[in-house]
């Protein structure tokens, strides 16, 4: 992170819907995603829904109030994004055979499962920023843990896109542990807020 950075990180409400969609672009963050993977039930599920029907759900529960993450702005103009939101928020998890959590109904363990980065933005510190703010954001809204399955990125070459989760030195930056590694490449970390 640099301090000469014009940084600003903003919860997406209702009112910033216009700038997640250009942060997301045309193609709705990563293939269609509209950060609905997490918290569609089943793979084929969310397969049907990629695109239009997930960009109309996802602005169904900001339109609806919930605050699903996080916004990174530079310069005045919208470059990233991060879930975090309560654990529970994200069902698929239940479901994974690799990050099934112990007690999926904790509402006071959140969750960061994705960054999304405008590739011109990439590798600028922005996923720094944001999971600063998120960590800032969960404490203020009663986190007592947040949880996050990022990629162990020294294990092998991976694309951007498989890095959407994070890397391990992200999270470690900011004071997560690890506490379980359920494959090679995957680890899941904690940070206690409190």
């Amino acid at each position: 992170m640099s301090a000469k950075d014009d940084m600003t990180i903003h919860p997406v409400e209702h009112d910033r819907w216009d700038d997640l969609e250009e942060a997301f672009g045309d193609n709705g963050g990563c293939e269609g995603c509209w950060c609905m993977y997490w918290r569609v039930p089943s793979g084929p599920e969310y397969d049907r829904m990629r695109g239009e029907p997930a960009r109309a759900e996802f602005s169904r529960l900001v339109r609806e109030d919930e605050v699903p993450g996080l916004l990174a702005y530079r310069d005045g103009r919208p470059v990233g994004w991060c879930a975090v939101a309560p654990r529970p928020a994200y069902v698929r998890l239940r479901r994974s055979r690799t990050l099934r959590p112990d007690e999926p109904d904790d509402s006071g363990v959140w969750a960061v499962p994705c960054f999304y980065i405008k590739n011109e933005h990439r590798r600028s510190g922005v996923a720094d920023h944001l999971l600063a703010a998120a960590v800032r954001h969960a404490e203020r809204h009663g986190a007592h843990t947040l949880e996050a399955y990022p990629t162990d990125a020294g294990h092998r070459r991976y694309s951007a896109g498989e890095l959407h989760m994070g890397t391990v030195d992200l999270f470690t930056r900011h004071g997560f542990t690890e506490t379980e590694r359920p494959s090679p490449g995957r680890v899941i970390v904690r940070r206690d807020l409190g």
